[in-house]
């Protein structure tokens, strides 16, 4: 028998979305089809699948041990979220099968139901899931194809504490020489802090220059990543996008009423991982000339539940109520009065008691419904019948008089 070669042999997933995108969360079924294509024939041992998830940090230092030595420091830390194998063809007792043609041999596996770290490639580190399918012939090397696919750990930003308003305010005076300068100050704030790609930030700012010099507002997203491995810490600062204002001269103010940044398409934000965070940060700064930016740092959180519609009209309720730049409101207005509610020919009409009553008689009913439209009592904030206190600090506690 001449033996046939493997003309295609590789992993398709099913997905669960329309976009033929396999992306899967925590909990998930995985589930897919190892395809194998041969010409001819060929005989098979076994077809076994491993699925894999894991963080995984690195990155080398430079040391100087002394004047004429010197060594590189490998700095690694790894994290498994997933571990999982399974045998679609084949036994423990070695049977062999031949197949020919065209072959699909599906496979399904659970995600832990454990929270698990996002999909992400940084710089130094990354989070990757796949499945990995070997497929062993006799007297051959065993065929390999892996195949990834991406996990989100959802983060919603429709909960109390993303959908706050951040704010800020700084100022700075500027030296020159022996002579100072008038300050430059910036107040910022933005509706929220949770957002997702795609979204666009309303930055809110004010940008006062009392400096001689002309200034520049700008604002910009940041993405930080953060690695951790044997003690050590590597950061990574990225810029995400940004935009420009006008330059301001000096005696002048500022004012952006809502100016938009687009958060373009980027990673969600990780915060969960031992190894690896994903960060994101506005910065809303004031590029000063031949001095230190001033520069406010607000905190972002990227996640992948977009905005529900209630969520969106709780958020511009929050906006549109007068907020200081600090995010303090300003004082409520009062209720209205209980004679703006209930006229006084109302409740003289039902003070009238009807002249029969079947279900209650007596003084009783004479009773509940002369109250039915009375006013409450008034508030007060000031005691009518105060407690009695004794007068000296030194009086023992059994001289007081009791209450």
């Amino acid at each position: 028998m001449v033996l046939g070669k493997v003309k295609n042999f590789f992993v398709s997933y099913e997905c669960l979305n329309d976009s033929n995108v396999p992306v899967f969360a925590s909990g998930d079924f995985v589930s897919g089809r190892v395809i194998i294509e041969v010409t001819g024939e060929i005989r098979v041992k076994s077809l076994n699948i491993h699925a894999k998830g894991l963080a995984k940090v690195r990155w080398t230092e430079s040391r100087n041990a002394g004047s004429n030595t010197a060594y590189t420091q490998n700095f690694t830390e790894e994290v498994e979220y997933l571990n999982h194998r399974d045998v679609l063809i084949g036994h423990d007792r070695g049977d062999l099968r031949n197949i020919a043609g065209r072959h699909e041999f599906p496979f399904s596996l659970e995600l832990p139901q454990t929270p698990l770290a996002t999909s992400f490639e940084g710089k130094h580190g990354s989070v990757r899931y796949w499945v990995k399918a070997e497929l062993h012939r006799p007297w051959l090397l065993p065929m390999k194809t892996k195949k990834e696919f991406t996990v989100f750990e959802h983060i919603d930003i429709n909960t109390p504490l993303l959908l706050s308003p951040q704010a800020g305010t700084k100022d700075k005076t500027l030296c020159c020489w022996f002579c100072t300068s008038g300050p430059v100050s910036l107040s910022a704030k933005i509706e929220r802090k949770g957002y997702t790609p795609g979204e666009s930030i309303q930055i809110y700012a004010e940008i006062e220059n009392c400096s001689s010099r002309v200034v520049v507002p700008k604002a910009a997203i940041y993405q930080t990543q953060t690695f951790f491995a044997k003690g050590k810490i590597k950061e990574i600062k990225q810029l995400v996008a940004n935009l420009r204002g006008d330059p301001l001269p000096s005696g002048k103010t500022e004012t952006w009423d809502g100016k938009m940044l687009k958060i373009p398409p980027i990673s969600p934000s990780i915060l969960d991982c031992s190894i690896i965070h994903v960060e994101y940060s506005l910065m809303v700064y004031v590029d000063i000339p031949r001095a230190v930016n001033l520069t406010l740092n607000l905190p972002l959180v990227i996640g992948t539940i977009p905005l529900h519609s209630f969520g969106s009209r709780t958020s511009s309720v929050s906006s549109q109520c007068s907020m200081s730049w600090l995010g303090l409101p300003e004082r409520p207005e009062a209720p209205p009065s209980y004679s703006e509610i209930i006229t006084d020919e109302v409740r003289q009409n039902n003070l009238e008691l009807p002249a029969v009553r079947d279900e209650i008689e007596g003084p009783l009913y004479a009773y509940i419904h002369e109250f039915r439209f009375q006013p409450p009592p008034l508030y007060s904030e000031v005691d009518p019948n105060p407690d009695q206190v004794c007068g000296s600090m030194d009086r023992r506690p059994d001289t007081c008089p009791s209450r």
